[in-house]
């Protein structure tokens, strides 16, 4: 069998931090997941992300695999773990997983295994996306999640919004991951948030984008107009002679938190078509009393 290099998998250094190991195990998860990629090859390269930080989130494991690496295995050589492996090795792990490589079992699997008593083992954490719209992101709340559990099968789950959750945030909920081995605990689900898009606001960080139409006249004279939030409408004070592209600051209206974000208005005129003879006779109005007035100078 050929020798895996958990860490180029994985992409980290030898040397890489516990956090590291983590943040490059859930790129690569979110990236080749079944459920979001289905080209040729994702699925291997999301059961060997799984692999590699199962072994290197291990302290026991990763020190027993550091071991044989410094012994100058390297990726894609052919590989026999050492005589008298399998007996020196006591890893809290049951055999025969079958979402594991022939690499991890005959280091891992068959050393637990061939004790004959499976120990309790935490089952693995699951990453996961739910899609929430901004207004539930905004109040907080409940939203139904469909889950798949790889045999056909679907549970699904109600996940607790936090109010002002942002896009990357992950949920975390005990005890919805895989199941343990031996009797041991189930592991996580790790959801990570993803906020549709909405037709009114976009997000920018905490703070909250909207344009606002407003016609000519208000802004050449200047309005009180009703504008909308995701706490509620409310009125906007237009100065006279604003003009398009003009940002307008709301405090306090963007997303909630400890330092809550603004809303920002962007103004947007919208010149009405001419459509009577009357319309286009005050546009000829119009013209002549601002005879001088050039828009591109």
């Amino acid at each position: 069998m050929e020798f895996k290099d958990y860490y180029e998998i994985l992409g980290v250094k030898p040397d890489a931090s516990e956090a590291e190991i983590k943040t490059a195990y859930r790129k690569l998860a979110r990236k080749y997941h079944p459920d979001k990629n289905k080209e040729a090859g994702a699925e291997e390269k999301f059961k060997a992300a799984n692999e590699a930080q199962e072994v290197l989130l291990d302290a026991e494991k990763r020190r027993a695999y550091d071991q044989l690496r410094a012994g100058g295995y390297r990726g894609g050589e052919q590989f026999r773990p050492p005589p008298g492996w399998a007996q020196e090795q006591h890893f809290d792990f049951g055999g025969g997983g079958g979402d594991f490589s022939d690499f991890f079992e005959s280091l891992f699997g068959r050393a637990a295994a061939g004790r004959g008593q499976p120990h309790a083992r935490r089952g693995r954490d699951v990453q996961a996306q739910v899609q929430i719209d901004l207004q539930t992101a905004f109040d907080g709340g409940r939203t139904r999640l469909a889950m798949h559990d790889g045999q056909g099968g679907e549970r699904v789950l109600e996940v607790k919004i936090p109010a002002g959750i942002q896009p990357g945030q992950v949920i975390r909920l005990a005890g919805q991951g895989n199941p343990g081995a031996g009797g041991g605990p189930s592991g996580d689900l790790l959801l990570e948030v993803a906020i549709r898009d909405d037709a009114r606001f976009r997000l920018d960080g905490r703070n909250v984008l909207h344009v606002l139409p407003i016609s000519p006249w208000e802004a050449a004279l200047g309005a009180t107009v009703p504008v909308p939030t995701l706490a509620g409408t409310v009125d906007l004070r237009i100065p006279p002679g604003s003009q398009s592209g003009r940002k307008m600051r709301l405090k306090g209206r963007g997303m909630p938190g400890a330092l809550p974000g603004d809303q920002l208005v962007e103004l947007a005129i919208r010149t009405p078509a001419a459509e009577t003879e009357a319309q286009r006779k005050a546009y000829e109005a119009l013209r002549e009393q601002f005879a001088g007035y050039d828009p591109r100078r």
